[in-house]
């Protein structure tokens, strides 16, 4: 790939929208640019066989619309075509009626080219580029760029769109990098994504289908269409995808056009709310979904399709908090999946927050423990910083198969590829770093051997699997009736919120008008009693001070309601006043429930994550069993790890919960030794001698 001639090509046309400065916003620039950009690339494709298709139009205008597309595409060429005599060349040479002849030259293309211009809005630039006197100096510049695919092929042309859809977004101060992925990482995902597929896709006549939920320009799709030509020229690789954005959406579907795949494999919208390919299932999944980019709109949806009962909705095992979508993407592909007798593979782009993210049993856990315990994660490789243009954060490659080699069975490969980069000699925004061919080739190698090695940890699915069980510790208290702790009894929300002072001043305040309504005299009233039951407890309690300390709650529960009996208290009203006569005290009496069981201290409450002692085989909705099996598991983890620090500690076995976390920087943390305090010291020294040095010289 020749970088610096994209470049070109994109600074080229870059500088034409200097031409839109005063008639359009810099936000605006790209519904004029990219369009033309897409119409002079076709333009450049049919110049040649223009003559062709308007005689074949002639000889045929009578037949059906679909007849004459078949007809005329054929005579193109490719699968779009424009019957219309117009083209850049011809319309910027009658420049008295170049907007007219646009329109002409717009609504002869065929209707899948069509359907593309209206996502791009053309027509309305058409007239607003007329109305500032634009339209003939725009068209005259986009008609001296070549951009034919055998001059500018759709790989390239890729670069150039995205170049061009980043600059537009720096000049706006939007974010660009969710609409790409840098190539060389394309280029890894795809290596790893057909690896164990090389002897079937070297077969004559092998069709296989690839499939992008977020695709963008369509960059993906392109780099897993040439991988496969370079591999076997008789293969056929079917490409499809999804994208919101309308702009990349019809970028996305004149590629297909030119490459000869069918438009209709690409198709607009949310792939989550209008899945436009739900009935199809794909050899290959790969995507690089939006970071952090939240779910909430389609909340109620998503949420409905959740609650399905098993495979009957995509979302069913889990749904993550709603500020970030990212692992949906992961289910909406894997509901693609074919069934294990042909298989499929999956390579999605994720930051950290897919592997942690997430409590025991939280959907974050249950999706990850779902795709687990199905034994479809095959490896996660992670990849250097800085490598993408809009953000420099940690990202990871996940590799799904749901048809695994007998090897790999029931384990999961980590690979730490962060080191496996060089520096650019130009930063293109946070993007510092790419990884050279032969890195990729490095890291691929780590993935197909499938061993052990520095950057290489292989583990079975159930290391990432722990019990979340909750250690608790016996709730002990003494009670004293004194004027400290009398007015501790405030801070308990139920005696408190007897009376609220600023309520009570409004409503004082409103009850002076003669229209003062009764349901707010009712409430002015009830404010009104609860201060007066207020004031009467604490009177009582003032009344029965005294320097007594309790430490049992059953003795002191005995003497409070002697004193408090006559009020009638409910019983929450009790025990708030009763706690706030208490404090925490080691020495004291364990505090008892019903039926004599010791009450926990939920302050003291804990949480352990005890390892898996049993093999996970399978995917079970319902973990009661497994847990079940577990206790022994427990006990004798809690004996060991728990007991001796806290001995009247005990486990609630009611609580006991199944998490997954893939904690993937643990597994490759090296130890470092702490520098030397003589060499810190010694180094802030110079750094502030040098800092002197500099002040001085400023002050002359």
């Amino acid at each position: 790939m020749n970088h610096q001639n994209h470049d070109n090509h994109a600074n080229f046309i870059w500088q034409i929208a200097n031409i839109l400065r005063w008639a359009y916003k810099k936000h605006e620039y790209g519904n004029v640019i990219l369009p033309f950009t897409v119409l002079r690339r076709l333009d450049c494709l049919l110049e040649n066989t223009k003559d062709e298709v308007l005689k074949v139009y002639e000889n045929n205008k009578e037949k059906s619309e679909k007849a004459l597309e078949l007809l005329l595409n054929n005579a193109s060429g490719y699968k779009v075509h424009n019957r219309s005599k117009y083209t850049f060349k011809k319309l910027i040479s009658d420049p008295d009626n170049i907007a007219m002849n646009f329109r002409d030259y717009i609504n002869w293309f065929s209707m899948e080219a069509q359907e593309i211009m209206k996502n791009f809005e053309i027509k309305r630039q058409i007239n607003k580029l007329q109305k500032e006197n634009l339209l003939l100096l725009v068209t005259k510049r986009f008609g001296t760029i070549d951009l034919h695919p055998d001059k500018v092929d759709s790989m390239e042309m890729g670069y150039i769109f995205e170049e061009l859809i980043r600059k537009f977004a720096e000049a706006s101060n939007e974010t660009a990098g969710e609409h790409f992925t840098p190539r060389e990482v394309i280029r890894l995902m795809v290596n790893m994504l057909f690896d164990s597929d090389d002897n079937v896709l070297s077969k004559a006549g092998i069709i296989k289908t690839v499939y992008d939920p977020a695709c963008g320009t369509g960059g993906m799709l392109s780099v897993a269409e040439k991988y496969i030509n370079e591999l076997n020229p008789d293969a056929s690789l079917e490409l499809f995808g999804q994208e919101l954005n309308p702009e990349s959406y019809a970028i996305c579907k004149s590629d297909m056009l030119i490459k000869w795949q069918d438009p209709d494999h690409i198709v607009k919208w949310n792939s989550f709310t209008s899945d436009g390919l739900e009935e199809n299932k794909f050899d290959y999944m790969l995507s690089n979904p939006p970071f952090g980019v939240s779910w909430n709109k389609s909340k109620d949806f998503i949420n409905q399709e959740h609650k399905q009962q098993w495979f009957e909705g995509r979302f069913w095992p889990g749904t993550p908090r709603t500020s970030d979508g990212s692992l949906l993407f992961l289910l909406h592909m894997i509901s693609k999946m074919k069934q294990k007798e042909k298989g499929s593979r999956i390579a999605i782009i994720f930051n950290g927050s897919p592997l942690f993210t997430g409590d025991a049993q939280s959907g974050e856990s249950e999706i990850r423990r779902y795709i687990i315990e199905s034994d479809m994660l095959e490896s996660i490789i992670a990849l250097p910083e800085d490598l993408f243009y809009n953000t420099g954060i940690s990202t990871y490659i996940w590799i799904l198969n749901n048809k695994k080699d007998k090897e790999r069975k029931w384990k999961i490969q980590l690979i730490n590829a962060v080191d496996y980069y060089k520096k650019m000699r130009k930063n293109l925004w946070e993007k510092r770093n790419e990884i050279s061919q032969n890195q990729i080739n490095e890291i691929s190698n780590i993935y197909s051997e499938f061993e052990e090695s520095e950057n290489s940890k292989i583990f079975d699915n159930e290391e990432f699997g722990y019990l979340k069980v909750r250690i608790e510790q016996p709730l002990q208290l003494n009670f004293k009736i004194s004027e400290e702790r009398i007015q501790n009894i405030y801070s308990e929300r139920t005696f408190s919120k007897l009376f609220d002072e600023e309520k009570y001043k409004k409503l004082k305040k409103k009850s002076e008008s003669p229209n003062f309504p009764i349901k707010q005299q009712k409430k002015l009233d009830k404010l009104k009693k609860g201060k007066k039951l207020q004031e009467k407890v604490l009177n009582r309690l003032r009344e029965n001070k005294s320097d007594k300390l309790y430490k049992n709650r059953e003795e002191f529960k005995k003497v409070l309601k002697d004193i408090l009996d006559d009020m009638n208290l409910k019983n929450s009203l009790f025990k708030a006043i009763r706690k706030g006569l208490s404090e925490k005290d080691k020495s004291a009496d364990v505090c008892k429930k019903s039926k004599n069981k010791i009450k926990a201290d939920t302050d003291l409450r804990d949480y352990e994550r005890i390892p898996f002692s049993q093999k996970v085989d399978g995917y079970k909705q319902d973990t009661s069993e497994f847990v079940e099996g577990e206790k022994e598991n427990i006990k004798n983890y809690f004996e060991n790890e728990v007991k001796p620090h806290v001995p009247d500690a005990w486990v609630d076995y009611s609580y006991t919960r199944v998490g997954y976390e893939i904690p993937f920087t643990r597994y490759f943390y090296e130890f470092e030794e702490p520098r030397d305090l003589e060499k810190i010291e010694s180094d802030i020294q110079q750094v502030e001698s040098d800092i002197s040095d500099l002040f001085d010289d400023l002050m002359g």
